[in-house]
């Protein structure tokens, strides 16, 4: 029932497009301010203090969001599903930017080129969830220690 809602909100998500603009003909002439590119990505998340070594509580409730909010579209190997898979995402982006594309969604699909090209790979827009700064910390401390148990480290 959960991939059914997910896959409707999903398709809700996709299908929405934007309005026109109310814009004149002399405002749409101008260059757009270009907006500073950052590898941690858009949003409320600048830093991220990582725990080393994990902590086992942050994991096991990271593991229950995951469950319940990211399983459906995302697997916890390679393997790309509806999303991209999450071996590796630890290696692969700053942990500001992880936190801030399950935060920030809209924005980071709008804004920030990895994630727009995220979303030419996968062809679906990431739903936003919802998810609060301290459900994303615990989220990214599940990912890191998914990323130790499939790099066996």
């Amino acid at each position: 029932m959960k991939q059914i809602i997910l896959f409707a909100l999903t398709v809700v998500f996709f299908g929405c497009g934007g309005s026109p603009s109310d814009s004149t003909p002399s405002e749409k002439a101008k260059p757009a301010a270009k907006k500073e590119v950052s590898d941690k990505g858009i949003g409320e998340t600048k830093h991220v203090e990582l725990n080393n070594p994990l902590n086992p509580e942050m994991v096991t409730r990271g593991e229950a969001i995951y469950q319940m909010k990211c399983a459906a579209c995302h697997k916890l190997t390679d393997k790309r599903v509806v999303g991209p898979g999450w071996a590796g995402v630890t290696t692969k982006r700053k942990p500001e930017w992880i936190m801030n594309m399950t935060t920030n969604v809209e924005v980071m699909l709008s804004e920030d080129p990895a994630a727009r090209e995220l979303l030419k790979e996968c062809l679906v827009r990431m739903p936003n969830q919802n998810m609060s700064t301290e459900d994303a910390r615990d989220v990214l401390e599940f990912m890191y220690d998914n990323d130790a148990k499939v790099g066996g480290e």
